[in-house]
């Protein structure tokens, strides 16, 4: 983390760290949806209130503001779950034939 704050590079290690957060929900959205429906959104919640809470426990800003960037990922994840059975009512993406829809 020195090597971080010496070189004034901080702001950019969270960026790039805020972009692979973002990046990983993508799919774990899409695959939540097809393997289990908007039924796992109690995951996503369960996973931000964690992600939050470690946020106000952990003292270091790097890994504090992380983890607030995964919690706030988990949050609007239980949205785009509901958007993603949208998209596959509406073709977009392919439905789990071995699911029943309701």
């Amino acid at each position: 983390m020195d090597f971080l704050t010496t070189y004034n590079l901080t702001g950019l290690a969270i960026g790039i760290g805020t972009f692979a957060i973002i990046g990983l929900f993508h799919p774990l959205v899409i695959k939540g949806e097809y393997h289990f429906g908007v039924g796992c959104w109690w995951a996503f919640l369960a996973m931000g209130i964690l992600a939050l809470t470690g946020s106000i426990l952990v003292h270091h800003l790097f890994w504090s503001t992380l983890l607030a960037v995964w919690g706030a990922s988990s949050f609007w994840s239980i949205g785009e779950l509901f958007q993603q059975r949208k998209r596959v009512e509406k073709g977009w993406f392919p439905a789990n034939p071995k699911r029943k829809r309701k």
